[in-house]
């Protein structure tokens, strides 16, 4: 979730848990991010709030001036895109509302645009004199040309009711790859987690993990450092266990949550020592939580 707007560095931040390949801070990422150090990170996946008013239960407002909110965005992307390491790769996930402003933004900071990734919106209704909204956009920026490019695939799409293919392949439904298509930049399999009987965090909208899995996969690989910055029910940091994939976190919320989720997960928790590399991660001394 969102800082305050006068956040300051912290000298000597204190992780919440640490995995075999993980670290979280319960902090304010413009509190952690500084003490970062630069081009150590491969990945870069950010879910911030997006300004819509919501309650977020720690005292955090979700509702400022557009440009304030502008100007706080700017500065956890700008840290992100200085502790990317040369061809590292930057996912944003936001609303097509706030997603140009941040692509001029990141075009003014030098990172190379790769593409707009529509991912559809469902159970959505019209706003005022507006088109109805169908789709999020996930920003993929990398810093100069990618360092990984992983291609990915995905299943046939087949109808749910009778089991054969949804679109006509011409007859050549034989040559295609056994292993799927090949992804492109509109994910239409994305939509929020809303019923709240599947809910991490209660009362706020959350991503699939598949959405922070194929970001991970598409621009790193094993052992690769991937940051998540606004950590929410720990989604990315899931899917960087699971694809063996070293992360760093923040979170200002109740990082309990995360906790419990990596348990179900059967992640070894409360290591005693930081991961492999990560003590030079870091410009100042980190501990593990006694």
């Amino acid at each position: 979730m969102a800082p305050s707007k006068l956040t300051e560095p912290d000298p000597h931040p204190q992780p919440y848990l640490v995995t075999s390949k993980g670290v979280l801070f319960n902090s304010d990422c413009l509190e952690v991010l500084p003490v970062v150090r630069s081009a150590s990170v491969h990945t870069v996946f950010a879910d911030p709030p997006f300004n819509l008013n919501k309650e977020y239960g720690n005292g955090f407002s979700d509702s400022w001036k557009d440009d304030d909110y502008l100007a706080w965005c700017f500065r956890w992307i700008e840290e992100c895109c200085r502790v990317l390491v040369d061809g590292g790769a930057l996912f944003i996930y936001t609303l097509p509302k706030w997603a140009f402003h941040l692509a001029h933004h990141l075009d003014s900071c030098g990172m190379q645009f790769r593409h707009w990734i529509a991912l559809s919106m469902k159970g959505t209704y019209p706003r005022g004199k507006k088109l109805y909204p169908a789709h999020y956009a996930l920003l993929y920026f990398t810093k100069g040309e990618p360092r990984v490019y992983n291609r990915l695939r995905v299943p046939v799409p087949q109808c749910r009711h009778c089991g054969k293919d949804i679109k006509d392949y011409g007859g050549h439904r034989k040559a295609l790859n056994p292993e799927g298509l090949n992804l492109t930049d509109f994910w239409d399999d994305t939509s929020p987690v809303r019923h709240r009987k599947f809910k991490v965090r209660p009362g706020i909208n959350e991503l699939k993990p598949v959405i922070p899995g194929r970001a991970i996969l598409m621009s790193s690989e094993p052992g690769d450092v991937v940051l998540d910055p606004f950590g929410g029910g720990g989604s990315t940091y899931q899917q960087a266990e699971a694809h063996d994939r070293k992360w760093l976190g923040m979170e200002i919320g109740d990082c309990s949550i995360i906790r419990q989720r990596l348990t179900d997960l059967t992640v070894k928790l409360d290591a005693k020592r930081l991961p492999g590399g990560f003590p030079d991660l870091f410009l100042k001394a980190v501990r593990c939580p006694e």
